[in-house]
């Protein structure tokens, strides 16, 4: 059995077999071609291959108001593997995302987010840094 994310955000996914984890169904109402969906039906962060040739997975993360009153604050973290990705080489954050009155409410916005367009946001963020860097 393999667990979702933290603090019970997701169900525990179950596994009959191999086939079942290499092959699961997503649970009625659960779009895997979310941030979100991916991680609850396959247990694990999405990934991708970028425009610079690495292998990138993402996470989200979710900043706590400075002061009370104001919106909490959404961002994405794309943490960079190695060739044989047994090693992180780095990472890039996105600017904020999503604000909002709760931490739930701001996560769940990114959450929805196709994972189309976080390879998206991952290719421009990408190129923001490259340009930065000269």
């Amino acid at each position: 059995m393999i667990l979702g994310p933290t603090r019970g955000r997701f169900a525990a996914v179950k596994f009959q077999g191999m086939e079942d984890r290499l092959n699961p169904v997503p649970r009625e109402g659960i779009d895997e071609t979310t941030l979100g969906g991916y991680t609850e039906v396959h247990g694990r962060a999405p990934g991708f291959e970028a425009l610079d040739g690495s292998a990138y997975t993402v996470a989200i993360e979710v900043e706590r108001p400075d002061r009370e009153g104001d919106p909490y604050a959404a961002y994405l973290v794309f943490v960079r593997w190695s060739g044989t990705g047994s090693a992180i080489m780095g990472h890039l954050e996105t600017g904020d995302l999503a604000s909002g009155a709760t931490e739930t409410e701001v996560r769940q916005r990114l959450e929805s987010m196709p994972l189309a367009r976080a390879k998206e946001i991952l290719e421009e963020t990408i190129t923001r840094k490259q340009s930065e860097d000269f």
